[in-house]
């Protein structure tokens, strides 16, 4: 889960980490009145969208007369945010974060990550801050400084001080940059965080250091454990096929093909995919309805896919070991009578109750007409749904992909 800048600050603010004194707004009037308590005379405004690289995109405004802050203000709430991370398709902007304007002497990146590899946590820090890291790991790999932390041994001062070193901080600043570092480790770890990012962290012209932006996910799965992280989710942010999934407890993640897919499992779910890819598709979703679903689960999670405009071919791939194959059957044939529609949908089904699985998806289509296609291996099936899919392309897009 993705929290917005002005909901990760809150949180560092807790745990004592500098951060800029500022305020939300959904509306000019509010950017007006934040502005005016801050005071000051110059202020930041900054669009709250769940995506990286909005100075590009129009998305962090300096504004330094008080008067301007209404007009930018109405420039920026209701515009669509387009960077890399968002898509063409972009994100609307619904909040504004208005800061008070820091004079800044040295920008620096820091952030704290779940590294898988190590099954510990790391630590990366860069004295270029201000820019996308992925632009400095490119350019001048050598200013990227990467460090594990052992989860059980923390971070401690050592750690910070040698990190500050590293990027070639001012003596006069090590211990500083340590507290700081610590106390976000502390908040990333407390809040089981898969990503907190601070970029840039900032060098005041009097010597502070600040978090002038902060960028922060949580572990889903860790949710139960934080219910005030939890009530901060954003549905505007969230594709509405992501938002049913969440009421339905569906792990489901919104991609940019057109093949649908509905497997029990994450690892199959991940195979599924890659076996799409490999036979030239694209996959629309990941979508994983779990080893313990009921009928009422996959119907609910077939409904989503056939509700994605994007999607041309649905491929099911269910091995069932504790879900059964009868019941992701009739979960299928539910849906399609709730939501009809003449897509194909490619069956591959194995495991628990597989003949009367596949009995029932027979039966089904003669009476309902539905386009079901069989695959006998996950392979069949996915070469399948991949020629299915193209041939859905209109003719224009098949001749421009065949002289590619």
């Amino acid at each position: 889960m993705y929290l917005h800048e002005f909901q990760a600050k809150g949180l560092l603010r807790n745990y004592g980490v500098p951060v800029p004194d500022g305020g939300v707004a959904s509306t000019a009037s509010d950017a007006l009145r934040v502005a005016k308590e801050l005071k000051g005379d110059a202020w930041v405004i900054k669009a709250q969208v769940h995506a990286g690289g909005r100075g590009k995109a129009g998305g962090v405004k300096v504004v330094k007369a008080f008067d301007q802050v209404y007009d930018e203000a109405t420039r920026m709430l209701g515009m669509k945010i387009v960077t890399k991370q968002t898509g063409p398709e972009g994100k609307v902007v619904r909040r504004i974060l208005i800061e008070k304007a820091t004079q800044i002497n040295q920008e620096i990146y820091l952030s704290f990550l779940v590294d898988r590899d190590s099954e510990q946590h790391m630590v990366i820090a860069s004295s270029e801050g201000g820019v996308e890291i992925e632009e400095v790991a490119r350019d001048n790999p050598a200013a990227v400084i990467k460090a594990q932390v052992n989860p059980v041994t923390g971070m401690g001062l050592f750690l910070g001080r040698k990190i500050a070193k590293a990027i070639g901080l001012d003596s006069s600043l090590l211990t500083r940059f340590a507290d700081v570092a610590n106390k976000l480790y502390q908040c990333f770890v407390d809040h089981d965080g898969m990503m907190l990012e601070i970029n840039p962290l900032v060098v005041t012209s009097d010597g502070e250091i600040i978090c002038l932006d902060a960028k922060m996910s949580v572990d889903d799965n860790a949710l139960f454990r934080h219910p005030k992280i939890e009530e901060m989710k954003d549905y505007g942010e969230l594709e509405p096929q992501e938002v049913r999934a969440s009421i339905f407890d569906l792990s489901y993640v919104s991609m940019d093909g057109n093949i649908g897919c509905m497997v029990n499992g994450a690892g199959l779910a991940m195979a599924t995919m890659d076996i799409i890819k490999f036979n030239g598709g694209e996959p629309a979703n990941f979508l994983d309805v779990g080893g313990g679903a009921d009928v009422n689960k996959v119907r609910e999670a077939f409904k989503i896919i056939l509700t994605d405009p994007k999607v041309k071919v649905i491929f099911v791939n269910i091995f069932g070991g504790i879900v059964r194959c009868d019941l992701i059957a009739q979960g299928v044939l539910k849906a399609s009578e709730e939501v009809p529609s003449d897509r194909h949908i490619v069956v591959r089904l194995d495991g628990t109750n597989v003949q009367e699985g596949r009995r029932i998806l027979e039966e089904g289509a003669a009476k309902s007409g539905l386009n079901i296609v069989t695959g006998d291996t996950m392979a069949d099936a996915a070469e399948k749904a991949v020629q299915l899919a193209a041939a859905d392309q209109p003719a224009k897009k098949r001749s421009a992909a065949k002289s590619a």
